[in-house]
């Protein structure tokens, strides 16, 4: 499989690739977006150490966007099916979710009900985020996580059909977390339990993981805000850790950087610390790979020792964070082999990796190991 995306001069035509310029530049994006970080040859940049390498391909997957198809104000939550698809969520339009087949060719948009009315330009986009898919029954079906109050949970099946919903008033008539109204409902993530049943994490309001059974019936929830073990600062993402033969969920607790590790009734095992700004997890045989919003992502291993920070940059770390992070909205300033503000990160079949962004304009990364 070649990884790599065509030039939009050879593969599209004249009129379609100056649209997409246009719809690029409309959503925050420079003339350089469509060139990525080419170089002359086959050179690409390369990030990660020993046996850990992987070549970069930043943008994977955008100039074979259709024109009027952009990321928007970011790119959030990336996943895979069994055939391959990859599944982006976004903030831009049409729908919240673009999908891709392996080559980078865009296949569909999906999603169209994670969307509410942008206030500054009066038009309706995407509130996609959190995205991972799941066979059940020999089928497959997306679980969404929308980050807005207004929205929902949601659960649709692979042609986008919507099969149910929680929103805020569903989750309060199921446990006591929003009795009190002052306490915020805005959607992150949801992940998988191995007996069928799952979490939705409403990581940005009331910093609760919510957990069902596979007929969908509250059990319990966990966590709420705070610093003790057990307790989060934005529960941004979680998943099912079972690469010792021990299923856990492990939660990635942004804000108290750091992750925490429970056991399947809910009981807190452990806490790691060492993290930046941890925003999600995914794993793959012995490794757990963590993207970090703080402008790398980290590989560990089996005992949850850093094998390495991808991309890695002190410095480069220090500008982005810099100016209320101004440096998201500045494409051009972008340089190959670091990342920005890696928001979710996933494994393909093939062990390469999948990194989104959350920055203006979107940016997705295929990183190819070598």
């Amino acid at each position: 499989m070649n990884p790599s995306t065509p030039h939009p001069t050879r593969q599209t035509p004249r009129r379609q690739f100056i649209s997409q310029l246009a719809a690029l530049i409309a959503a925050g994006s420079s003339p350089q977006v469509l060139a990525g970080n080419r170089k002359s040859g086959n050179q690409r940049p390369r990030v990660g150490t020993g046996q850990y390498v992987y070549e970069c391909y930043h943008d994977w997957g955008l100039d074979r966007l259709p024109a009027g198809h952009h990321y928007g104000g970011a790119s959030h939550g990336v996943t895979t099916d069994s055939q391959g698809l990859i599944y982006i969520t976004h903030h831009g339009n049409p729908g919240s979710i673009f999908v891709f087949d392996p080559s980078g060719r865009f296949v569909k948009s999906m999603a169209p009900h994670q969307r509410t009315l942008d206030k500054e330009s009066s038009s309706s986009t995407g509130r996609g985020h959190g995205i991972d898919i799941r066979k059940e029954n020999g089928a497959e079906f997306i679980y969404l996580a929308p980050n807005h109050a207004s929205l929902f949970f949601s659960k649709i099946s692979l042609d986008g059909e919507l099969l149910w919903h929680r929103d805020r008033g569903s989750l309060e008539r199921e446990s006591s977390v929003f009795q009190d109204a002052r306490v915020r409902f805005r959607p992150t993530n949801t992940s998988f339990r191995p007996d069928g049943g799952y979490y939705l994490g409403d990581g940005y309001g009331s910093n609760t993981l919510f957990e069902y059974t596979k007929d969908d019936q509250f059990v319990r929830a966990i966590g709420g805000k705070g610093t003790a073990d057990g307790k989060f600062q934005t529960p941004h993402g979680q998943w099912l850790d079972d690469r010792d033969g021990i299923p856990k969920l492990v939660v990635a607790d942004r804000a108290n950087r750091r992750l925490q590790w429970f056991d399947m009734d809910g009981q807190h095992l452990k806490t790691q610390g060492g993290f930046l700004f941890p925003a999600d997890i995914d794993t793959q045989g012995e490794l757990m790979l963590v993207p970090d919003l703080h402008a790398r992502v980290t590989l560990l291993d089996r005992n949850n020792q850093v094998i390495s920070h991808l991309g890695e940059d002190p410095t480069w770390r220090a500008e982005v964070l810099s100016n209320n992070f101004a440096m998201r909205s500045k494409r051009s300033q972008w340089r190959p082999g670091r990342f920005v503000h890696p928001h979710d990160a996933c494994f393909d079949s093939e062990g390469n990796i999948f990194v989104v962004e959350w920055v203006e304009s979107g940016r997705v990364t295929k990183l190819v190991r070598v």
